[in-house]
């Protein structure tokens, strides 16, 4: 196997690098302001927010740990200290999963389902002044078909 060398990188073109800095950027930056906005109107991050939407869109509003940390991209032992944190709030609860002794569901709770639909307006208003507002429904379309040809299924 050859190894590569500092002289053999080629580097990025200036529009190459200008549509990869900006996705990152981009990304952030929403990522950054919707969590601020969730929390001054809510006292909920983002990452607590789309633990909530995974749970509440749940069959029987209710998950497996280890499907909520798959959903939304944490690890099991970060997921296992957001959901002790939203226990502690009273948001979701524990609760033994039937099948298998080890497991636990997080389970919507009644002020939980009440949080996430404040949340949800909140939020979904946050995305499309912030986002979608910013494109019309052609260039949306446009902007699914390229996540979909990066990540098949990731638009689904």
């Amino acid at each position: 196997m050859q190894e590569s060398s500092a002289a053999d990188t080629v580097l990025l073109t200036r529009s190459e690098l200008a549509s990869w800095r900006g996705f990152l950027r981009v990304h952030a930056a929403l990522e950054r302001e919707l969590d601020a906005e969730l929390i001054a109107a809510h006292g909920l991050p983002l990452s607590s927010y789309e633990v909530l939407l995974t749970v509440a869109d749940a069959p029987d509003e209710r998950m497996r740990m280890s499907e909520i940390a798959d959903s939304v991209l944490l690890s099991r032992s970060g997921v296992t200290r957001l959901v002790d944190r939203l226990e502690r709030d009273g948001l979701v609860e524990r609760v033994p999963c039937e099948d298998d002794a080890r497991g636990q569901y997080a389970v919507l709770t009644a002020r939980g389902r009440i949080a996430f639909d404040a949340a949800r307006a909140t939020h979904l208003a946050g995305v499309r002044r912030r986002f979608l507002e910013q494109f019309d429904a052609d260039e949306l379309a446009g902007l699914a078909a390229y996540w979909e040809r990066l990540v098949p299924g990731v638009t689904s």
